[in-house]
């Protein structure tokens, strides 16, 4: 269960603003943006950062396609204004790859490395890279070791409790992970098997902390302030990381850390940071693309804002069906509009 412990004292929101530091690189909050793949791409760091996250992750990136100039791969690469410190997550299962990716990642501006070994979906285990890599903890150092050997900026993990319940070795690997020269751990409080069902274990991550000194991030359904709170009360951990309760809220990391409160858009104003946020992805990644990479954001923007509007289905189908994008701007207005306001159908 991810309570906190009868004896337990849930840390406050100041002790998740004070300042944490990986190496020489000094964070400015203990509330982070994970890394998530389709979802925590350049504008979407862009506007968590702004709203008062401590850190925001970069997207996971194959290393053998970074280092074969994959064009998708080489533009999650680069360094963007506003996101603070950059962190580059990559992933891969050989040594050479990951050790090069790493150079290619520090010369592109990344001031810490993040590996890789806790992604459950199955294109990624099923080429012994992610969390597959937690079932061969000697070939899992390997890839550690190359790492930090290439660069000279922290590198740090990122895993889950083990591959499954019979399995569960994340201490083990934290501690040869730290004895290999990395500078903090990330846990996601679930085992490879579990994907995201069930809940998140944070008890189950305090023996991560027992078998560290470096800084512990704590990871798992973590949706507001009391659950983070109660995450590192049970977990003993220094931070903690915000996954998918942060789509359609790029706010919540900021909010937790207590950062965010006067920058969150009320009713009135959510339509056009909405429209905002589109925007920024059709710059981002050209309109065709932007107008595809967008529906998803969009589609979490409605559910968590309008989802009491009657008729809602089929205006939010027509939404991420549209093409054009000042369709969509349109529809986006009204819909959120509509919201803010008295009025609670769409069927006109």
């Amino acid at each position: 269960m991810n309570v906190c412990p009868k004896n337990a004292q849930a840390p406050t929101h100041d002790a998740l603003r004070q300042p944490l530091d990986i190496g020489p690189v000094r964070l400015r909050n203990r509330v982070f943006l994970a890394p998530m793949s389709g979802i925590s791409d350049a504008p979407f760091r862009r506007l968590a950062y702004g709203h008062g996250a401590g850190l925001v992750v970069s997207e996971m990136t194959a290393s053998r396609e970074l280092c074969q100039a994959h064009a998708e791969s080489r533009k999650r690469a680069m360094r963007h204004a506003g996101q603070g410190p950059f962190m580059l997550q990559l992933a891969g299962r050989e040594s050479r790859w990951m050790g090069e990716a790493a150079r290619i990642a520090v010369d592109a501006g990344a001031d810490v490395i993040d590996i890789n070994m806790g992604c459950p979906a199955r294109k990624v285990t099923g080429g012994l890279s992610g969390s597959a890599l937690m079932r061969d903890l000697d070939h899992a150092l390997t890839l550690i070791e190359a790492t930090v050997k290439a660069v000279d900026v922290p590198v740090t993990l990122k895993m889950r409790l083990g591959w499954d319940g019979d399995s569960v070795n994340a201490p083990e690997l934290a501690r040869r992970a730290e004895q290999a020269g990395v500078r903090m751990m990330t846990v996601h409080g679930r085992t490879r098997q579990q994907f995201y069902e069930g809940r998140a274990d944070w008890h189950a991550v305090a023996a991560v902390r027992e078998a560290i000194t470096v800084p512990l991030v704590v990871n798992g359904d973590i949706t507001d302030p009391a659950s983070a709170r109660s995450a590192l009360a049970a977990s003993g951990a220094d931070a903690v990381m915000v996954g998918r309760a942060a789509c359609g809220r790029p706010w919540l990391a900021g909010q937790i850390a207590g950062e965010a409160d006067d920058t969150i858009p009320d009713a009135d104003a959510i339509a056009a940071y909405v429209i905002d946020h589109y925007d920024a992805m059709l710059a981002h990644y050209g309109a065709d693309m932007g107008v595809r990479h967008a529906r998803k954001h969009l589609g979490w923007y409605i559910d968590a804002h309008a989802a009491h509007l009657v008729g809602l289905p089929a205006f939010k189908g027509a939404i991420l069906r549209e093409r054009d994008p000042d369709i969509v701007r349109q529809k986006l207005a009204i819909i959120f509009e509509t919201a803010a306001t008295a009025p609670r159908s769409l069927a006109a």
